[in-house]
């Protein structure tokens, strides 16, 4: 089986319900995934919005999830005493979770949510790291990837 990132909060292609953006609680959705292949050490997640007016506009970045996670719960925006997660800092500027916010009137933005399975437990990268800075350091070391898109619009 190969690598399978879901959400029980939406369906791929489908809208990301107001609770998880900026016009809501701005709280990471719960995700889940199945499939990882054997010799899977570590997890990185990403989410992106490529249809930013500028640029790719980076949301969010998780790393060092242990390898016997199969979810990340809604509002995992910070690691526990007994995991070592890591988050990249998002283009608002954040060590968190930054929801889909659009500009108004700018119409449907998708939102990538990717999540890599690594052949290393643990991914180092520098404190004040962004998030593509974490996903390409993640890049050498992926032995799976899976994606989920969610949409949204203002």
């Amino acid at each position: 089986m190969a690598l399978r990132l879901t959400s029980p909060a939406f369906e791929d292609g489908q809208p990301i319900p107001a609770k998880y953006t900026c016009n809501g609680s701005n709280i990471s959705p719960p995700l889940e995934w199945d499939g990882a292949p054997p010799g899977t050490k570590s997890f990185v997640l990403i989410c992106e919005d490529p249809d930013a007016p500028a640029r790719t506009f980076r949301h969010w970045a998780v790393y060092n999830i242990l390898p016997g996670r199969t979810l990340l719960p809604e509002g995992a925006d910070a690691g526990t005493p007994t995991e070592p997660l890591g988050f990249g800092t998002n283009d608002f500027g954040k060590k968190r979770y930054g929801g889909p916010c659009p500009p108004p009137g700018h119409g449907t933005h998708h939102y990538h949510f990717k999540l890599a399975a690594l052949n290393t437990a643990e991914l180092k990268v520098p404190a004040e790291a962004g998030v593509a800075e974490v996903w390409e350091t993640a890049r050498p070391f992926v032995v799976a990837e899976a994606e989920l898109v969610g949409t949204y619009e203002r």
